[in-house]
């Protein structure tokens, strides 16, 4: 172990005195080695005194720290424990260190880069299997149409992908196996010079040529691969274009199409240039725009020279010139001095009365025809269907009055006259004057309702008073709020004041409202008629029926709702209550009202049911579910028999109560009866048996008794007040005789009937198949078993005698002497 202070020592010398960072180290490794491993790389530089500690070897995020390298503890050299992909990783990032047990680097870090050299192990590969090009008859030899591409994945820069193209095969060979060129390195595949002079006699077909790819450049060795050309010829459409004439100053959506040109093979992009230098540019079909107006004043004429040129910018033919010629024209049209604020005209003011004068400028010659301008009135136009216009338009002075038709109030009119000059002659040039006119309001309206007629409106005569009968809304066409000021007034059918008026002095609405109680004896409907007026004076003609409105009221006689005579009922049950068991009757409060009909609303689990006339509320059926401490809330509805609309409903609570002890029934035993299984149509009567005659007469409830499996088996369901009936409730039970217990009550009383049910098997017609009896003559099942028996004891007696007796006479023979014996003769 090395003393404590042996270490602070070596701590001070190495803070005073710090040790150089050694340089990095490079090694290359070739990639794909099959030799063997470990390969040794490169020795470290390691100090001599390494004893003390422990080498270190780490590597970038990508590895793992000694896979694939490692350094041998014992010679200090970095080796290399697998082969290298350079494809997968090409240079690898690793630090040696010498470290203590405990982390404490004592020498290092060492930074050692090894590179992967490559190899030729990947093949070059097409980015496509067959390419496709259009050659157009006229190209330039040695012009590229069509750039092969290929890749390699080995080292870029390096021989291993250093690719070279060339053509195996042209097919068909005619009319020269050499038509076409293969640039080696740039893969630009063009037109030979004898192909370029061969191209307009060459076939109608398609060419294909098969080309290949090899790296290792001008080597002979390397990997390869092969892809396939097709070349349609085409017809050349670059023909020369015709001069175009542009009018100065079009007014049209720009850019403008103005000419086409078209080369007809592909890989084509087209390039424009214009002298002097203009406003024209060419798009990637070919199309050729002008993309702003022209002015010839500044350029009469321009040259155009359109290109067709391969993605290196490499003219495929000579360049197509086309001249624009710019037309002159009359350029300086009228201008519109500036107009000052709106013009304003009364409502109603007389025709030919003036609204204001035009004045438009033109920049031309004065007194020639391109500054002689005239004036056009364009809107508002004339109203479809009337006889004259709005306005009036003097086309040589400007002069805009007004014309027949009314103007109404608040109209804000814009006017928009075109001046043209050239004395308005086809070609002048023409702007628009702009010019606002307001037509202010006078009172000339009346107001009106908006509905002349409302309701009839149903009010039951109990209505209190200071309701609202009907909202009645008028409007009045006026624009000044002073001219729609309004003032309303009940004009008939308010005599006895039952009515009243209430409404805001500047609003359109009135209120019709009940200030007195309404009486159907006295008065079984109203006519109301409102009228409406201006507060200011009218001018014009006076108010029109609009100004009236009649609200119809109605008075409906009041009829009360019916009543109950208990906001809610409750009742107390056993959980054991019988289907049919009475609880209790729903009764009107007075009971010389009118009749009632009864429902239940809400009787979710259907256990109750009620008289429609009567009230009587029972148990339509046994209460299964329920337990003792529940209650159970249904809605008891009671309509009035004449007057459905009227109605009332009170709540019904039953109280589940524990089953009392059940009486000890009395048991009366029924004749037997059939039944067949699988389940058919039809079961058996039972009738009510009262085992005392003198209890009265019905009605009886019916019930299964309480074993479960009865209850899973049987149905039973009550037909009237003295029978019910039992059916099957599963589809098959045991052919066998099955005692059934029905438990029947009657007021307090109850006793059980037995019911004898024999169910038996059904045949083909649903009917029981009976068993046959035996037949007189014929063996029972005993006797048969009986003289079989007889018969196996007999026989067994017999062979006991036969085995009793061999065993007697064997005894005897080995009981004489042995020279008694009879010897038996040799065989």
């Amino acid at each position: 172990m090395v003393p404590a202070w042996l270490w602070l020592l070596c701590l001070c010398v190495t803070q005073v005195f710090p040790e150089a960072q050694p340089a990095d180290l490079h090694v290359e490794v070739p990639e794909n080695y099959g030799g063997n491993f470990p390969l040794y790389l490169i020795k470290l530089p390691l100090p001599h005194e390494k004893a003390e500690g422990r080498v270190v070897l780490s590597g970038d995020s990508d590895m793992e720290a000694k896979d694939p390298f490692a350094v041998d503890p014992d010679s200090g050299f970095l080796t290399v424990t697998r082969a290298l992909d350079r494809e997968e990783q090409a240079e690898y990032q690793l630090q040696v260190t010498l470290e203590t047990e405990d982390g404490h680097v004592l020498w290092g870090p060492q930074h050692v880069i090894v590179h992967v050299k490559d190899e030729n192990d990947q093949v070059p590969r097409f980015s496509q299997t067959v390419y496709r090009a259009q050659l157009s008859q006229g190209t330039r030899p040695g012009v590229p149409f069509l750039f092969l591409e290929a890749s390699d994945g080995d080292a870029p820069g390096t021989a291993n992908s250093d690719l070279r193209f060339r053509i195996l095969n042209q097919a068909p060979a005619q009319p020269l196996p050499n038509m076409f060129q293969l640039e080696p390195q740039l893969g630009a595949l063009a037109l030979s010079p004898e192909g370029s002079t061969s191209l307009d006699h060459a076939l109608e077909g398609p060419y294909q040529l098969l080309v290949q790819v090899k790296d290792m450049g001008d080597q002979a060795s390397g990997h390869q691969a092969t892809a396939t050309i097709e070349i349609s010829i085409v017809e050349n459409t670059w023909v020369p274009l015709e001069p175009i004439h542009l009018e100065e100053n079009l007014e049209v959506l720009y850019p403008h199409y103005i000419a086409q040109a078209h080369w007809s093979g592909g890989d084509v992009r087209y390039h424009l240039d214009s002298q002097p230098p203009g406003p024209f540019k060419v798009d990637t079909e070919g199309k050729l725009y002008v993309t702003r107006e022209l002015d010839r004043e500044a350029q009469a004429e321009f040259v155009l020279q359109v290109r067709a040129q391969n993605s290196r910018g490499e003219d495929y033919t000579a360049p197509l010139e086309l001249h624009v010629v710019v037309m002159d024209e009359n350029d300086n049209g009228p201008v519109c001095l500036p107009y000052g604020p709106s013009v304003s005209i009364p409502e109603l003011s007389p025709p030919g009365t003036e609204v204001t004068r035009l004045s438009a400028e033109d920049a031309d010659a004065p007194g020639s025809p391109n500054s002689y301008v005239v004036y056009q009135l364009l809107s508002p136009e004339p109203v479809e269907g009337a006889e004259g216009r709005l306005f009036e338009l003097d086309p040589t002075s400007g002069s805009v009055t007004l014309g027949t038709t009314p103007l109404q109030a608040g109209q804000n009119i814009l006017l928009q006259v075109l001046a043209t000059d050239l004395a308005g002659a086809e070609g002048g040039l023409s702007s628009t004057c702009e010019i606002a006119v307001t037509i202010t309001d006078i009172n000339d309206h009346a107001p009106e309702f908006t509905t002349s007629q409302i309701g009839p409106i149903s009010l039951p005569e109990d209505v209190e008073p200071e309701t609202l009968v009907a909202t009645l809304m008028a409007t009045d066409a006026d624009l000044e709020p002073a001219f729609r000021l309004m003032d309303f007034a009940i004009e008939a059918g308010n005599v006895e004041g039952i009515f009243g008026l209430d409404w805001e002095p500047d609003s359109g609405h009135v209120q019709l409202r009940l200030r007195k109680n309404l009486s159907y004896e006295a008065a079984p409907h109203h006519k109301v008629v409102v009228v409406v007026q201006n507060v200011e004076e009218l001018v014009g003609p006076g108010p029109g029926p609009g100004s009236t409105a009649t609200v119809t009221v109605l008075v409906e006689r009041v009829i009360p709702p019916p009543k109950l005579d208990q906001e809610s009922y409750e009742a107390r049950i056993p959980v054991s209550t019988p289907a049919g068991s009475l609880l209790l009757t729903i009764q009107p409060s007075d009971p010389r009202s009118r009749a009632l009909r009864f429902s239940l609303v809400n009787d979710s689990e259907g256990w109750l049911s009620i008289k429609e006339f009567s009230g009587e509320v029972h148990t339509a059926k046994s209460l299964h579910g329920a337990r003792p401490g529940d209650s159970y809330t249904v809605l008891v509805e009671a309509q009035d028999a004449d007057e459905p609309g009227l109605s009332t409903s009170a709540t019904l609570v039953v109280h589940f109560l524990k089953a009392p002890p059940a009486p000890t029934p009395a048991l009366a035993l029924v004749p037997a009866r059939h039944l067949c299984t699988p389940r058919q149509d039809y079961g058996v009567l039972i009738t009510s048996e009262d085992p005392d005659l003198a209890s009265g007469h019905g009605p009886y409830s019916f019930a299964l008794g309480p074993n479960p499996t009865v209850q899973r088996d049987w149905r039973l369901q009550t037909l009237n007040g003295s029978h019910a009936y039992l059916t099957l409730a599963l589809h098959w039970v045991e052919p066998r005789e099955h005692i059934v217990p029905v438990v029947v009550s009657h007021n307090a009383r109850m006793w059980q009937l037995l019911v004898r049910v024999i169910v038996c098997r059904c045949n083909v017609e649903g009917q029981c198949m009976r068993k046959v009896g035996r037949m007189k003559g014929m063996p029972t099942k005993l006797s048969a078993v009986g003289i079989l028996v007889g018969t196996l004891a007999a026989i067994g007696f017999f062979l006991i005698l036969i085995f009793t007796h061999l065993a007697l006479a064997r005894k005897k023979d080995l009981d004489q002497p042995a020279d008694s014996v009879p010897l038996k003769p040799a065989v």
